[in-house]
């Protein structure tokens, strides 16, 4: 899909962070809009040595993250960009890092908010690591890995 769609993470990591930076951050955007092969071969031809500084991501209700769903194959492959499986509603060609690569960025933060965030919550940072929470396998190999959450997110860390 297009950079400015309204389905598009870019565009809405464009318009509410991004845009409001003062001076123009180094973004390496996946470009969906050549389908899913395409666009993550052409990625992983950008990214080359890349590591990033920084993986700012959600988690999905399910408790998948950057279209990586629970117990998908995807989970298992050590590549660096992948085409995703199939997941979530809106049905679209998606492209994802694979586990070894976001868990290479220096920084990694997650950020939730919400209840219906809260059981995922749970299972990626309390329950442990498992292929049917994605959430629980990314974490910094060589940094740090931080979770911001409201209250409500929050609500079921803790026994």
């Amino acid at each position: 899909m297009p950079p400015d769609d309204d389905l598009s993470n870019y565009a809405l990591a464009k318009r509410t962070l991004l845009d409001s930076l003062g001076s123009a951050p180094r973004v390496h955007r996946i470009k969906g809009e050549l389908g899913k092969e395409r666009a993550a071969a052409d990625y992983e031809r950008e990214l080359g040595d890349t590591v990033f500084d920084l993986a700012l991501l959600g988690i999905g209700p399910d408790g998948h993250v950057a279209s990586l769903f629970p117990n998908a194959p995807t989970l298992q492959e050590r590549g660096r960009v992948l085409p995703a499986e199939p997941g979530l509603e809106p049905f679209v060609d998606r492209v994802t890092l694979s586990i070894p690569a976001l868990s290479s960025a220096r920084e990694i933060i997650f950020a939730l908010g919400g209840a219906e965030k809260a059981d995922a919550a749970r299972r990626a940072f309390v329950e442990g690591p498992s292929p049917k929470t994605p959430a629980s396998l990314v974490r910094a190999t060589n940094g740090s890995t931080t979770a911001i959450l409201d209250r409500a997110a929050a609500a079921k860390l803790s026994p």
